[in-house]
């Protein structure tokens, strides 16, 4: 629990209370990456001490000490060594802890999605969520598993180094770090102007639209193909990619003159040290020790540039972890459906509606007003009317996809706000009229409705399904895997295994979406089969276009407008001659409607 006054976590440390794992294991690989990276100076120091030890040998006409020299040779190469073998296993350990990171802020994620009303999936774009599960998760392993610890590794390495220095020589020091202050002070003024412009977050903002236009337009191919129509037929997509070039055009302007000062102080490290070096040299041309040192420093001052560069990607890493961080926060901060301390059990399966009214919005348009009706257990409900009638909202509130604005709807007598997600959910199946198939096997997407359903129970829903003979067809039979949204069955076929998964449910309340709206003839005669497997003794609510489908439902709702104009029995409903009744006539003269060439259409 957050204290009063103590700020919210940001960046890592938010990131971790997200994903819920610890950070000794990343404490770990930062230790064993520190001590690789101490490790990986001894060979600058053995090449120092060989060096001396030449030009000792050189000025004074003394004998070499070759077992000096042997043994700091074999003290660099065992450095070396070790540090490659540290910071192997540091990486694994960095890597591991990253994976289990992005593992905990996914599922936490998903888990949360799951949890909000669907207004929250109509109202952001496909693109959005994907650009938050995939694209700014994946930085955050790229920034766990390799920059973090590089970074820490690198600030190790660079205090060791400049601490020998210091301890070799002042000035020459100097020579070799102002440079690089000179650099990073040139660098950070441009990153401060970015940060102060909000540059970053457009950059976001303009790969989240550049995400959803792109799934737009793939969706949307077809369409483009037939016309005949290239990407810039397809503006939205067209015009996001022209702008985030524009802003990557404009960013770059931003970021060059800085970024260039940058390289050429902390490339020209040894440019600094020379004039220094030959200064100092001049005072004393005989001082055999201030060469040595002086050698010294051209060799490790000019290392000194490789580890800086890496500071500089971490600065911007950091801050575009902390954008991620933050977009990832946005949708946990997105209030769920509220749900019971303590769930209720119905006693039964009767769905009642009672006086309920929606909207999408607080004041926006009432989709449904004051809707009031009751589908009885073991009976089929239908529900039919014209095009955004309100029809697919009705059934949208059973599992509160959304909450009701105004009145309730019971199941068995239990507010269904007074029920668990879970428990909600397990009352119900569905077979939508676009179904959804995973890119998985067949028999993962019907188990998907029972998990840890044996081969006997698939095969047996299957079959009532009617789609155990295709299935058996296929390559691979029960183990085919489909593409995404099944795009190697047809659009019955598809219909079929969602019907198969339902029946394996077995939930007492069916919701029936225009289930067999694109079926041919013979898909829908078989699914009409496999419908009457799936709704004995259920409480079944159907939402049909083809009249002809629910003409034996125990009762018809007409719904228009958001109100039920109308219920009753088909035969009941065209006595009455309204609404329904015109609906019929209307679909039984579209069945003999043709179109012969050269003439206007006509009715036989």
């Amino acid at each position: 629990m957050m204290k009063q006054n103590e700020k919210p976590k940001q960046g890592i440390p938010r990131l971790l209370e997200i994903s819920g794992e610890k950070n000794t294991p990343f404490a770990a690989s930062v230790f064993l990456s520190i001590l690789g990276t101490l490790c990986q100076l001894v060979p600058f120091l053995s090449i120092y001490q060989v060096m001396a030890e030449l030009l000792r040998h050189t000025a004074t006409g003394a004998a070499l000490h070759t077992d000096f020299m042997i043994r700091w040779a074999l003290y660099g190469l065992a450095g070396l060594i070790a540090g490659y073998v540290l910071a192997y296993a540091g990486g694994m350990m960095a890597h591991t802890f990253a994976y289990r990171v992005i593992c905990g802020v996914r599922l936490k994620v998903a888990e949360h999605i799951g949890k909000l009303p669907m207004g929250y999936v109509t109202n952001n774009s496909i693109g959005k969520t994907k650009q938050v599960l995939d694209a700014d998760v994946e930085q955050i392993e790229t920034f766990l598993a390799h920059q973090l610890p590089d970074f820490v590794s690198t600030v190790v390495m660079l205090l060791a180094m400049f601490i020998i220095m210091f301890s070799q020589h002042v000035w020459l020091a100097l020579a070799c770090l102002i440079p690089i202050a000179v650099g990073f002070a040139c660098q950070f003024a441009v990153m401060i102007k970015i940060l102060k412009s909000g540059g970053l977050k457009e950059n976001f903002d303009a790969l989240e639209k550049i995400s959803s236009s792109s799934i737009q337009y793939v969706q949307g191919m077809p369409s483009i193909k037939i016309f005949g129509q290239t990407v810039k037929s397809f503006r939205k997509f067209y015009e996001d990619i022209i702008s985030y070039r524009d802003f990557t055009t404009k960013m770059t302007e931003v970021i060059r003159p800085g970024y260039v000062l940058f390289r050429m102080f902390v490339l020209s490290v040894a440019t600094f040290i020379v004039p220094v070096g030959l200064l100092l040299f001049l005072q004393n041309p005989g001082d055999v020790a201030f060469v040595v040192t002086f050698l010294f420093f051209l060799i490790l001052g000019p290392g000194a540039a490789t580890p800086t560069l890496k500071l500089r990607s971490f600065s911007e890493s950091m801050n575009v972890i902390t954008e991620g961080v933050k977009r990832v926060d946005e949708v946990l901060n997105e209030k769920p459906l509220p749900e019971p301390a303590q769930s209720k059990a119905p006693a039964g399966y009767d769905i009642s509606f009672h006086n309920v009214s929606f909207s999408y919005e607080a004041d926006g348009r009432k989709i449904l007003d004051n809707v009031s009706f009751a589908a009885r257990q073991g009976e089929i409900t239908a529900l039919v009317g014209p095009s955004g009638a309100g029809k697919s909202t009705i059934a949208e509130l059973i599992p509160r996809f959304w909450d009701v604005t105004d009145g309730s709807i019971e199941i068995g007598g239990v507010n269904i706000q007074d029920m668990s997600i879970h428990d909600l959910m397990e009352q119900m199946s569905f077979v939508f009229q676009e179904s959804f198939l995973f890119s998985d096997t067949i028999f993962n997407n019907i188990a998907l409705g029972k998990p840890g359903a044996t081969k006997e129970q698939v095969e047996q829903a299957a079959k009532a399904a009617q789609c155990h003979d295709f299935i058996m067809a296929l390559p691979n039979g029960y183990q085919t895997k489909i593409g995404d949204g099944g795009v190697y069955l047809s659009g019955g076929e598809q219909q079929r295994v969602s019907i198969a998964r339902a029946i394996l449910k077995n939930a007492p309340i069916l919701i029936l979406d225009e289930a067999s709206a694109y079926a041919d003839a013979e898909n829908e005669h078989e699914m009409q089969i496999a419908l009457q497997s799936l709704i004995k003794n259920k409480t079944v609510i159907m939402i049909a276009h083809r009249l002809t489908t629910i003409c034996n439902a125990n009762q018809i709702l007409v719904v228009d407008g958001g109100q039920i104009k109308e219920h009753g029995t088909h035969d009941e409903l065209l006595k009455k001659h309204g609404l329904y009744a015109a609906m019929w006539d209307a679909g039984v003269n579209s069945a003999t409607w043709t179109i012969r060439a050269g003439k206007e259409a006509v009715t036989e």
